[in-house]
């Protein structure tokens, strides 16, 4: 038993007798259905706090000859699958996270990489000579291989850790990678490799040769989606468990769509439940700052696509040209999807859109954003309660008013010129709706108007639901009309409680706002 060779389950016994565990042994079932096959080679990314280093202890603990880990597997769902005990604690298993070998040199961290887990093999197999004559980890592999005939798994955790904190080092980064194939691409002594990261496999060139992986990313999860996060019915029986309100839950923590599924924030949801707190449990890691760095970036269309998602839209993306690293970008479209990877926003691969998933992470876009450039932002989202309120009284003049402060307040961010810029600018002024709405809804099936926003209030609440049909220089009486002869509200005709009809029209001459509101019962 070592650190790195065949370690013990110490961490995954952690993680089992913690408060609170959830039971996400299916995964393991995957994995040995990839044992020795040429598709073994998988790399999950995953955002921070998603469970990849659990996930990690688990298999390490489950394949590892240096522990018993049979007490810890006892009733979790991976006992009944056949091949549970043909595998478990069968294998030599070698697992490092990259991250600890950056923590001094970094220039030398391969090197360190490759003697620390060397001389854990040379003691671990001391009867075979071949071995601890070598002094090349791959040969050395390659010897023990030829002499027990018997294979390693390998599990390696934050594995791109050095294409974030060495973010300008393109040649130890290349270094980096020829380490990688070198020593996976084509091993006869790889059983299995999994590595998790939060970014996927970098795009670099010839360099693509680490391509033999099979990945699994927070845009693309293939089969691996319910086995990182929290699903519906998880928290679910959770809360119920713990007489916590579900449905606050949801509005903090839900909204990652991964393939087909829905999933919570993991951490996020584990402090709620201990410590019977619903608030942002972000922590300043490095994420944070890219989050603040990157949104300042002056690429075309970024600050218009942060400021429609902060209040509840979505933005298309092309997520196909990002190059997977934290310094090659082109577009807004690399800094959104690196931010989905980031955990900050959540895409949507049937309508290639991304959004802002939850509360939680709204807020962290709220604290990135305070500052000077945008001041006039920050202004506006404290106003928002106030316009929300003077909506659900029916205060025509107070919510024109209201529009108009809010439209000078981010006119330095807002190119107002069409109904889109003005859509954009009722999303801030509705922001607060995050409290009592569910995600706005653009663009009604009935209707034909550009700018149509449905906001439908979330369950055990007794808000009305708004719908609100905005006009470009006409009138807020037309905006009304419009509603009515096109039945709109016949859309939510299911919801059993009270709409606001709200008409909405900006004079871009006298830059003023009208508002017309009628009560629909």
């Amino acid at each position: 038993m070592g650190v790195y060779v065949n370690p013990d389950n110490k961490e995954f016994r952690l993680a089992v007798h913690d408060d609170l565990y959830i039971d996400k042994t299916e995964l393991i079932s995957y994995t040995n259905s990839r044992l020795g096959k040429a598709s073994r080679y998988l790399c999950v990314s995953r955002p921070r706090r998603f469970g990849k280093s659990m996930a990690a202890n688990m298999l390490s603990a489950y394949y590892s000859k240096g522990c018993d880990s049979r007490a810890l597997f006892a009733g979790r769902k991976i006992e009944s699958d056949p091949s549970f005990p043909e595998n478990l604690n069968q294998h030599t298993v070698i697992r490092f996270d990259v991250q600890q070998f950056l923590k001094k040199d970094i220039d030398s961290f391969i090197m360190r990489i490759q003697t620390a887990i060397l001389r854990e093999l040379q003691a671990e197999f001391s009867d075979y000579p071949a071995l601890t004559k070598e002094a090349d980890l791959q040969l050395a592999l390659n010897a023990l291989y030829l002499e027990t005939g018997e294979g390693v798994i390998f599990i390696v955790d934050e594995w791109d850790s050095i294409f974030r904190m060495a973010k300008e080092r393109p040649d130890l980064q290349k270094d980096y990678l020829d380490f990688l194939r070198d020593l996976f691409k084509g091993a006869v002594y790889a059983d299995m490799v999994y590595m998790t990261g939060i970014l996927p496999i970098k795009k670099y060139g010839e360099h693509s040769a680490i391509n033999m992986f099979t990945e699994f990313s927070i845009i693309s999860p293939k089969n691996m989606a319910g086995y990182f996060g929290f699903t519906k019915e998880e928290v679910l029986e959770q809360c119920k468990m713990r007489n916590m309100d579900f449905q606050e839950m949801e509005k903090w923590y839900d909204g990652y769509i991964v393939g087909d599924t829905h999933i919570y924030n993991p951490q996020s949801v584990f402090n709620a439940l201990i410590w019977k707190e619903l608030q942002s449990h972000w922590t300043n890691t490095e994420t944070y700052y890219a989050l603040k760095t990157y949104i300042e970036r002056n690429f075309d269309g970024l600050e218009e696509a942060v400021l429609q998602m902060l209040g509840g839209g979505r933005c298309k993306v092309n997520t196909r040209r990002f190059q997977n690293d934290m310094t090659t970008f082109q577009s807004k479209d690399d800094v959104l999807t690196l931010l989905v990877h980031l955990g900050y926003l959540t895409f949507d691969a049937k309508t290639e859109e991304v959004f802002i998933p939850n509360k939680e992470v709204s807020q962290e876009f709220k604290n990135a954003l305070d500052g000077v450039r945008w001041s006039g932002l920050m202004q506006s989202l404290d106003r928002s309660s106030q316009l929300l309120e003077d909506t659900w009284r029916m205060d025509e003049k107070a919510v024109a008013s209201g529009m108009e402060e809010i439209h000078s307040e981010t006119a330095s961010l807002l190119k107002f010129q069409d109904e889109n810029s003005l859509a954009c600018a009722i999303n801030i002024a509705y922001y607060s709706a995050i409290d009592y709405y569910a995600k706005p809804i653009r663009e009604l099936p009935t209707g034909k108007g550009f700018a149509d926003v449905v906001y439908l209030p979330r369950q055990n609440t007794d808000k009305p639901a708004l719908l609100i049909e905005l006009k470009w220089d006409k009138s807020a009486d037309s905006a009304l009309r419009q509603i009515k002869e096109k039945r709109y509200a016949q859309w939510i005709e299911s919801f059993s409680g009270e709409i606001l009809l709200i008409g909405i029209d900006y004079d871009p001459k006298n830059k003023k706002y009208s508002c017309t509101i009628e009560r629909l019962q």
